[in-house]
């Protein structure tokens, strides 16, 4: 069924004309304003989610295989895991992966890379406005340009982390043009996977969907009532476009509960205050106004926050408390806007309002706290979609002013759109360090006991222990029960005397706090209470099994004869950390296996070759092979390991040099050895007989130029010699069998066994070993 067009009106704004005739000149228009708003924001550090999302997050550096990312958490935790945040947007993570195997760790990269998405967003918020809204064009361009410079958008593009929402939006817009503004056949299925990648960059944009199939009962509704009779199912008629949409939101709201795998995100009463209260009037007033401050932030984002958590805004718990006007305003403004769209609906005449508020309220519905409960009470990059319509039901009311003769109004708009971005790039320069941003916050939010927390830790990180007590002290007065803020003041107190006060503190408000039963392990352990500390140490264990500290910390209070189930439980979590083979390796040299501890020995040094080449592992071996006499072997594997540290450029140089010195050992040893004994006693052939005089030398050469010798690295010497000396070993080539004389266990002494022999076969004539080194 075909929907009826909305008729088009005119505009009185003939400044615009010439640049509206264009719609490219349009769209590189808010691409490039969108993109200078945030370039300030490419010399940013990572900050914030950014750490643990990216930096930290083995999916992203490559630790795990790429396939883990479809089975881990936007956070690089398994989803089976009971204490994974259930945030399953492995698209956002593909993108993060590619960004570190094209550029690494270099931020300016990933920075650009937001702020690209982000311009893709304005040029597609342009399109909807024209095409989905019916705004006039040059009204659109002005909502894509609102929208570019809006200073709610700082968290999801100025932090790197907040791809995310970006990234969801991109394909949101674009499942929405592809379904609303294109007449191809296939525009249901194809909207319907870009709404299915959309949710797999961030959950919202399932939304999608529900936008699309609300919005084509709205625009096919007239038809309906017209002709009720005609109204019936058809391949392209209204049924068949929503039974198609609905199937599929429901498979994909299946198989995103799917992915839960049977256990919610755990969050606690420091993430979410509200949802933890146990009267249901205070969570659904203080709710509603939330709902009603997040408006708020989009009509007037002067006070932002990275962190509204902890105190930030208080709950509501009376009928009297002054904010629930703010609540009742908003939702009589609300109400307006939906009545005027219900009696609008036969007429359609004001489809801007229609598409602005239900962009506004659908996506904001699954971080509201009224469906489910979310780990966060305001979060500004959750804004990110609904901003869009907020802008367009901003413009509309600008569209009816103009319409109606408002000449002051497009410097009021110009006015409008410069503060937007001076407030957006100042903002932006708060998201550039670590510091800036917890400063900036602190300003706004002094009662925010979580951005007191989140500055100690800082300030413990740059070594100003006196101010992170003082911002610890300040979070656990603004909330004395933050488990985090005892742990981690215990940690700085341990002078005084003071600090297993504060871990007990921690474990009363948060039985469960892993970090404070490590560090009450460690700390029993320094007193030598080790039966504390062990019950410390399997109590942090059962909590989270792959905490790696822990497994090292219960190192260091068992048995010798116990410590291999906890090494292989080492190797088993971390396989590629060089410092648990290390480990393994040492503890095995102990135990007199030597073998086996010069094998694990080696997969260390295998695998810290794939970082930089780490140097105790090498070092461990090769005294292990210098004191069991392997010199040959020990050779071998520092020419090995310089090989593959140094580079290809040189590596034939050292083989060489290495062949040379392998050759000179060999002969000088041997030479040293017959040079002290004074009576020969066997038929082996002296050291001299394998020099040549310089005249036979002479006599020999055909050419007269100086003679290039090629010497073999693997040198064959069928021969024995009796042993003399038992103190010191020589070292000979690997191919070279040497036959142990019986005679160093009695007085007697026997010839070789090539004494048996009737002949003996002299050897070639070989050149001096002064002149094999040279010309190796």
């Amino acid at each position: 069924m075909r929907r009826r067009p909305i008729p088009v009106r005119g505009t009185n704004v003939k400044s615009w004309r010439s640049l509206c005739d264009n719609e490219f000149a349009i769209y590189v228009l808010v691409a490039s304003v969108g993109a200078l708003t945030y370039s300030n924001s490419l010399n940013g550090e990572f900050v914030h989610d950014d750490i643990p999302a990216i930096v930290s997050n083995g999916d992203v550096t490559g630790v795990n295989p790429v396939l883990r990312i479809f089975k881990n958490d936007f956070w690089g935790t398994p989803m089976s895991d009971l204490g994974s945040h259930k945030s399953y947007r492995p698209l956002t993570t593909l993108t993060f992966w590619l960004n570190f195997a094209l550029c690494g760790l270099s931020v300016w990269w990933w920075h650009a890379c937001n702020i690209a998405l982000h311009a893709a967003c304005c040029v597609l918020v342009a399109r909807t406005g024209a095409v989905v809204a019916r705004l006039r064009r040059p009204f659109a361009a002005l909502a894509a340009l609102l929208f570019a410079v809006h200073p709610i958008h700082s968290e999801a593009v100025a932090g790197v982390v907040g791809r995310a929402d970006v990234l969801a939006c991109v394909f949101f817009l674009s499942s929405v043009l592809l379904y609303h503004g294109s007449s191809s056949r296939r525009r249901v299925w194809s909207s319907v996977v870009l709404a299915g990648l959309s949710m797999l960059a961030k959950e919202t944009g399932l939304t999608a969907l529900l936008f699309n199939l609300v919005f084509d009962i709205y625009r096919s509704w007239s038809s309906v009532t017209r002709s009720p009779s005609k109204f019936r199912w058809r391949h392209e008629g209204l049924w068949s476009r929503l039974s198609k949409g609905l199937i599929v939101l429901i498979m994909l709201a299946i198989a995103r509960l799917a992915l839960l795998q049977g256990s919610l995100p755990a969050f606690s009463p420091q993430d979410n205050p509200p949802a933890f209260h146990p009267s249901f009037i205070v969570r659904l007033m203080t709710f509603c106004y939330l709902a009603a401050f997040n408006w708020w932030l989009l009509l007037c984002p002067w006070t932002l926050s990275h962190d509204w958590q902890m105190g930030s805004i208080p709950l509501i718990t009376s009928g009297w408390d002054p904010r629930n006007l703010i609540t009742g305003a908003a939702l009589v403004a609300l109400m307006a806007l939906s009545y005027r769209c219900l009696m609008d609906l036969e007429l359609q005449r004001h489809t801007p309002l229609v598409v602005g508020l239900m962009l506004l309220v659908i996506p904001y519905l699954p971080a509201s706290n009224l469906l489910v409960t979310v780990g966060f009470v305001v979060a500004e990059r959750v804004l990110y979609i609904p901003s869009v319509g907020s802008v367009l039901l901003t413009v509309y009311g600008v569209q009816i002013l103009c319409h109606r003769g408002g000449r002051w109004l497009a410097l009021g708009l110009a006015i409008l759109v410069a503060a937007g971005a001076a407030r957006t790039f100042d903002r932006n320069k708060d998201w550039r360090t670590r510091e800036t941003l917890l400063r900036a916050d602190l300003a706004v939010l002094p009662h925010n006991a979580k951005l007191h927390y989140n500055f100690a830790n800082f300030l413990k990180d740059i070594e100003q222990q006196e101010n992170a007590i003082k911002h610890y002290k300040e979070a656990l007065k603004l909330w004395p029960s933050y488990a985090s803020a005892h742990n981690n003041l215990g940690t700085l107190v341990l002078a005084s005397g003071r600090a297993e006060h504060h871990f007990l503190q921690a474990l009363k408000y948060n039985k469960d706090h892993v970090n404070a039963h490590y560090n009450l392990a460690k700390l029993y352990r320094k007193k030598n209470r080790v039966s504390e500390s062990l019950k410390m140490l399997e109590r942090c264990i059962s909590l989270e099994p792959r905490f790696v500290q822990a497994y090292i910390e219960l190192l260091h209070i068992t048995p010798e004869n116990e410590k291999r189930p906890t090494l292989e439980r080492l190797i088993e979590l971390e396989p590629m950390n060089w410092e648990h083979y290390y480990l393994y390796g040492n503890w095995l040299k102990g135990r007199g296996l030597w073998p086996l501890s010069l094998s694990y020995y080696k997969r260390s040094i295998r695998v810290s070759l794939l970082s930089r080449g780490a140097l105790p592992p090498l070092r461990a071996a090769c005294l292990l092979l210098r004191s069991a006499g392997q010199r040959v072997r020990l050779l071998q594997l520092t020419t090995s390991w310089h090989t593959l540290v140094g580079g290809e450029v040189s590596a034939s140089r050292r083989r060489a040099a290495a062949a040379a010195w392998r050759l000179r050992s060999e002969l000088e040893g041997r030479a040293a050895r017959y040079a002290r004994t004074p009576v020969m006693t066997s038929t082996c052939l002296h050291h001299s007989k394998l020099e040549v005089s310089p005249e036979k030398l002479k006599q020999n050469s055909v050419v007269k130029h100086t003679r290039t010798i090629t010497v073999s690295s693997d040198l064959n010497i069928n021969t024995s010699c009796q042993k003399l000396d038992n103190k010191k070993s020589v070292s000979i080539s690997a191919q070279y069998k040497p036959i142990h004389n019986k005679s160093e266990a009695g007085p007697k002494q026997k010839s070789s066994p090539l004494h048996k022999k009737n002949k003996i076969k002299e050897p070639d004539p070989l050149p001096l070993v002064s002149d094999l080194i040279k010309t190796s």
